[in-house]
């Protein structure tokens, strides 16, 4: 029987995880999509998954602070 430390264990549910959802994506898909369709899907639920764990770890920014950055209009 393989034994995982807890660390190991979480990646392991992360990647069947990660399967499933891109299981879902796909059967969302219309019957035309392409693969680059599918790059975009993913790629899209990737950054927002990124983002939304970045929010919730606090590393976030001001909205001021980024228009100041990039010379933005407030």
């Amino acid at each position: 029987m393989l034994s995982y430390d807890r660390k190991e264990k979480e990646n392991v549910m992360s990647i069947i995880m990660e399967k499933d959802a891109a299981h879902k994506i796909i059967d969302r898909m219309p019957p035309n999509a392409t693969w680059d369709d599918l790059m975009r899907e993913v790629y899209v639920r990737q950054a927002v998954e990124r983002g939304l764990a970045n929010s919730k770890a606090g590393r976030t920014k001001d909205v001021k602070e980024v228009r100041a950055k990039y010379g933005l209009p407030e």
